[in-house]
């Protein structure tokens, strides 16, 4: 059984094994809907809630595990430093949770564009928009490594967890920087690697390649790289770079302890989604033995364009 589970099933795979063929894959089962949402990301923690056990197996209901992915966007736009921008891009927007969030939040002279490599990830999208009328968020299918739209383009430039899954981190950065305006603010949250030196060991190196296969990673990069290459597009105006794992770190764990309580949805599917889940199970708690250990950070990196 071990040698099963650490055997990585999803290698990435230019063009045939990507993240777009799993996300499918998952929305059309639902059961990731189910257990995270509509933001397919990490959430936030207050040291204040931390200390009173959120996430974890006994204080599971300290904080709620979808609200702690609401309370991450705002957190993450109140970083940002956007100010009532006309017109956002979110890069890889999963099922468009956080489209239609940051729609609302800005209001109606706000128009939000979320993209994603899933077909099934537009279309559930969408039928959430019209379901709670969110009229200024829309959807569609486009590769962020060559997106379709003219430069100087969108006044804020978001984009959460999609980094991870990019094969050309450097096209990544330039393709949003490209369509940003003059004036305008790019943030990025993304998983990360440490940066190095000191040089990966062994076991860093096999945990890593594990990561990189088990859910179609082409690899990773650290936070500290990302805001060199946004700075090294000469675009910017300034930048900046943190590392959230501290509150963020807890919500891998808390992914799994919510399944616990709530075995229903699972139980029910069959054997097939029992297998797939177990495995998903595996590779949550390596990561957050990777974060917990400090071989993986969570890299928020931001910008404002000259």
């Amino acid at each position: 059984i071990k040698y099963v589970f650490d055997t990585p099933s999803r290698t990435y795979v230019d063009g045939a094994n990507t993240v777009g063929t799993e996300y499918d894959a998952w929305t059309e089962e639902g059961i990731l809907e189910y257990y995270w949402g509509e933001h397919i990301h990490l959430g936030w923690y207050s040291d204040e809630e931390l200390a009173k056990g959120a996430g974890t197996l006994l204080g599971c209901k300290v904080k709620d595990f979808i609200q702690a992915k609401f309370d991450f966007v705002d957190e993450m736009a109140d970083w940002s430093e956007a100010d009532k921008p006309a017109k956002v891009l979110d890069v890889g927007c999963g099922i468009g949770g956080t489209s239609r969030h940051l729609a609302k939040r800005f209001g109606q002279g706000t128009s939000v564009t979320g993209i994603t490599l899933s077909p099934n990830q537009v279309k559930r999208a969408t039928e959430l928009a019209a379901e709670q009328g969110v009229p200024n968020a829309k959807f569609q299918v486009m590769n962020a490594l060559a997106m379709e739209f003219e430069d100087d383009t969108f006044d804020l430039v978001w984009a959460c967890e999609s980094g991870e899954h990019m094969p050309d981190k450097k096209k990544y950065v330039e393709e949003m920087v490209r369509v940003l305006k003059p004036g305008g603010k790019i943030v990025i949250a993304t998983w990360c690697q440490r940066e190095t030196p000191p040089e990966f060991t062994e076991k860093e190196k096999s945990n890593l390649q594990f990561l990189y296969e088990e859910w179609a990673h082409p690899y990773f990069i650290s936070y500290e790289e990302y805001e060199r290459l946004l700075r090294g597009t000469g675009a910017m105006a300034r930048t900046g770079s943190e590392n959230w794992v501290k509150n963020t770190l807890v919500s891998w764990r808390h992914s799994i302890w919510v399944g616990v309580w709530d075995p229903w949805p699972v139980v029910f599917a069959g054997p097939r989604q029992w297998y797939k889940v177990v495995r998903e199970i595996v590779t949550l708690e390596r990561m957050a033995r990777a974060f917990e250990s400090g071989l993986m950070t969570y890299g928020m990196i931001k910008g404002t364009k000259k």
